[in-house]
Formats: structure tokens, sequence, C-alpha cells
């Protein structure tokens, strides 16, 4: 075909349209520069980059089709064709930095001396604080923290710790039973004997972790947190214990701070002693929260009853050892001077935030 050759190509209705190459490429100009400039944001930018200038676009199909005419016709069509292009990639760069800048100008009225906002920061629970600080107190001391099952065999919880079937420790109202044979722990104190049963003396173990009793008032919860503490080997006598506990006290609470160990009973010690310390909150004179007796029990410890040690094969006559228990909340209670545990778990951020 010569020179003013006509395509016959189909318009959106199906019908033949008559247009010469150069007819449909400033056509095509005239109606991208149009669009062009009723873009208004980025995302429009895009949808007509991708609707002219990418790879399935109206402007890269115009070109292939320049590849069909007669030999006579290419050059002028394809000059006609690459400067719509250029001219047509110069607009939309030029829309593209407009936009850009448009976005960023309230950027520009920030007045960048203002003082910022502090980002509010999480913190670590207060019983988390004071269990942290339990394990490093006794960690300076050589006990090496031990993990255990919540859910524990009625052998770990009870039995192997000197406890029979009749003891009023597993009263179903202290006690949540899963089966007959497994409970929910009531204390940590079964990691001593699992502890034991894994390795020889020495022993000297400390072991975190939460329990469960069936107990709720101001101050007891049916889930709490304990500390329970073993140290096994030749020679242990209740003066190391004593040493051990009046150690731990004074880091806790501070250098003047008094205590005495009291006789008690604990079916896996014996002898056996609680511990008390002068009252935090009136100084020992005397009021409502230790019962005007100037004292506040904290602990219960005792030396470890020759009977557990058959239940691991250790021989009483070789070794000696001690064992204590606390509860955190407790701990927490008296170093802080609240009143109510059930602070601890209300996640009242203004109780939170004191500590």
């Amino acid at each position: 075909m010569r020179s003013g050759h006509v395509r016959l190509l189909p318009d959106v209705r199906g019908k033949v349209n008559r247009k010469t190459m150069r007819e449909q490429i400033l056509e095509l100009e005239k109606e991208a520069l149009q669009e062009l400039e009723a873009v208004s944001d980025l995302s429009g930018l895009d949808r007509f980059r991708i609707a002219y200038l990418a790879k399935k676009g109206r402007l890269t199909a115009l070109l292939k089709d320049i590849a069909s005419l007669p030999a006579e016709e290419r050059p002028e069509a394809g000059k006609l064709a690459n400067s719509f292009k250029r001219n047509l990639t110069e607009r939309f760069e030029g829309a593209r930095r407009r936009l850009l800048a448009k976005e960023e100008e309230p950027l520009s009225s920030l007045d960048i001396t203002l003082p910022g906002r502090e980002p509010a920061r999480g913190h670590l629970h207060p019983i988390t604080q004071v269990m942290q600080e339990i394990c490093h107190i006794f960690g300076r001391m050589g006990f090496r923290v031990v993990k255990g099952p919540n859910v524990e065999l009625d052998y770990y919880n009870f039995e192997a710790l000197n406890i029979p079937k009749d003891h009023p420790a597993r009263d179903m109202q202290d006690t949540f039973y899963i089966s007959e044979n497994v409970v929910l722990r009531t204390h940590t104190s079964p990691m001593q004997v699992r502890t034991m049963e894994e390795q020889p003396p020495p022993v000297s173990v400390i072991a975190p972790g939460k329990v469960y009793r069936r107990d709720s008032d101001i101050t007891h919860t049916p889930m709490f947190h304990q500390v329970e503490g073993l140290l096994v080997d030749k020679g242990v006598t209740f003066g190391d214990l004593k040493g051990t506990l009046t150690s731990f006290v004074h880091q806790m609470f501070g250098l003047d701070t008094a205590l005495r160990f009291r006789p008690s009973f604990f079916p896996f010690t014996e002898p056996s002693a609680e511990v008390d310390i002068r009252c935090v909150i009136c100084g020992g004179i005397g009021c409502r929260t230790c019962s005007n007796t100037g004292w506040l029990e904290i602990l219960g410890s005792g030396m470890v009853d020759p009977e557990v040690y058959r239940f691991v094969d250790y021989d009483p006559e070789v070794y000696s050892g001690f064992a204590f228990g606390m509860g955190i909340e407790r701990v927490a209670m008296l170093k802080y001077g609240i009143d109510d545990i059930q602070l601890f778990f209300r996640n009242d951020i203004r109780f939170l935030r004191q500590f």
C-alpha cells in the first residue's frame, strides 16, 4: 500500500473505524494528556501508568501496531509515536513530582522544635519483679532455678513429701483434683523430689512458679505464686538454714529488719519453723495488719524429714538438708505495704504504675 494508507480498525461497538495511524496517535495523545491533567493523587497516577505506559498499556499496544505498517510508513509513524511517548513520559514524571510534593506539604508546617510526646512504656508486673529479686538473691548464694509442671501427680505433690492419704492437706476443700491421682499442684515442693530423683547430692535449688488452692479472700487467691528452696549435702544443720534465711530477709527488706524463727509443723520437714519479720506497717508496735502482735509471718521452713530421703534413695545417715517455701504475693504485700492481694490481679493501671 502507498502513503496515506488507511487501516480498518474495529471500534468499541464492533464497527469498522477508518483512521490513519497518525490520527490514532494524535487522538491517543490528546486523550492521555487530558486524563493525566485530571489525576489528583498518587494512586490515580499509578492507575494512569498501568493504563498507558505499562507493558500492556495502550501506548505499548499502539507501538506494536506500527510494526504491521508498510515499510514506507513506519519511519513517520515511529517518529510520531516516539515523540508522543517522550512527551507523555515527561508529563507523567512532572505530575509524579507535583503530587509527591503536595503530599509532603503538611510536613513542612511542623515545628520540629516543639517537645515530643514520650510514648507510654510498659514494665514488669510487681509479682514478677519480686519473684526475680528472690531468685537473684538465692542465685548469689549458689541456688539453681528449676521449674516443673503445674498439673502434678499425686505422688509428687503429696506422697513423696511424706503427706499420707489421711492428711488434712489432701482435703478436697484445699486441693483442685483433676482425677484421683492428678492435681493442680498446691505448692512447688514437688520439684524437690523430682530434682533429688535426677541427681545425687549435693543439691541446692529453688523452684518458683504458680500454685493452686481452694481459697479466696483479701489475703488469698485460688492461684498464687510460690518459691520453694532445697539444700542437701553432708553436714547441713539448722544453723545453715537460719543463716541462709536471715541473709535473704536482710537483702529483701533491709539490714535493720528483725526476724524470728517460731516452731511449727510441716509433713516433709522435722524440725520445722515459721519465719516472722517485724511488722513493716507499725514497726512492731502492734496494728490491725499484724493482729497487734508486732510480727508478720513470711515463710515456712525446716530440716528435710529423713522419710523423704527414702523416696529418692538418699542415705539419711550420710546426708541432711533443709527446705523452705514462701508466697510471692505475701512477700510483695509486705515489701510494698499492700493490704489487698486482689490488687495484683485486677490490672488497675493506677495501681500498676506505682511499680
